[in-house]
């Protein structure tokens, strides 16, 4: 399911907080939702989720994280496509183990010459290299989280994680709402370190009833049963035999 902007120059900040609290998100030029996701040959429930941001608090881990990586310089800038950006995500592509679009620009733009969202990044350099960015669009009182790459020769300092944080205390000093990373996914453990920012201020979407609950694994396992047992085609069904 999708909502288009097509027509649109951009899509106003009021418009994209809509969308987001009803559980959409970005896809290239376009705003969409789901209720599962392929990976393999096996079929997962997608849970998104998002980060009230007067309810956070930073723990031993994300401090000590924060700490160990101020040595290097970040910067929030307005998005703009270049060479750098990708170049630093070819070499992130090819070290990662999972499915991921090939560019940047098959990420936001998809073939389209104008991006209709109010985009930015926050760039860590470590001197004058370029080592991670952090892609997110801007709402009126919320942020979205779009996309996190690093050079790989940094894997250590846990850069991906680190840009959620940067991200979220971004947000947080906006003043906005909700900082919205996206969706994890049941049973495919890859996208839980979207609540490394704060569990506790995780919220996570029932998109079956539209609201939004205090996250744990209990609502997220009872969800996915139900969105395999009530809403999942007959013809589908095989393809979760072995999840």
């Amino acid at each position: 399911m999708s909502a288009s902007p097509s027509g649109l120059p951009i899509i106003r900040g009021d418009a994209l907080d809509f969308y987001l609290a009803q559980g959409y998100y970005r896809m290239q030029q376009e705003l969409f939702t789901c209720h599962f996701v392929p990976f393999g040959k096996h079929l997962y429930t997608a849970h998104w989720l998002r980060l009230d941001l007067s309810r956070v608090e930073w723990g031993p881990e994300q401090r000590r994280l924060l700490r160990r990586n101020a040595r290097f310089a970040a910067t929030v800038r307005q998005f703009r496509l270049t060479e750098e950006y990708e170049e630093l995500y070819a070499r992130y592509h090819a070290s990662i183990t999972f499915d991921a679009a090939p560019t940047i620009e098959a990420v936001l733009l998809g073939g389209e010459a104008h991006n209709a969202f109010n985009t930015q990044v926050i760039e860590l350099r470590d001197g004058d290299r370029l080592i991670a960015a952090g892609i997110f669009d801007r709402g009126e009182r919320t942020l979205a989280g779009i996309l996190n790459f690093y050079d790989p020769e940094y894997r250590q300092f846990s850069l991906g994680k680190c840009l959620l944080l940067l991200k979220t205390d971004h947000a947080r000093r906006l003043g906005l709402d909700y900082y919205y990373p996206g969706y994890l996914v049941h049973g495919y453990p890859k996208f839980d370190y979207k609540l490394f920012a704060c569990a506790a201020a995780t919220e996570v979407f029932d998109n079956v009833r539209g609201y939004w609950l205090p996250f744990s694994w209990e609502v997220v396992n009872a969800h996915s049963a139900e969105l395999l047992d009530e809403w999942l085609p007959e013809d589908l069904r095989g393809m979760v035999d072995k999840v």
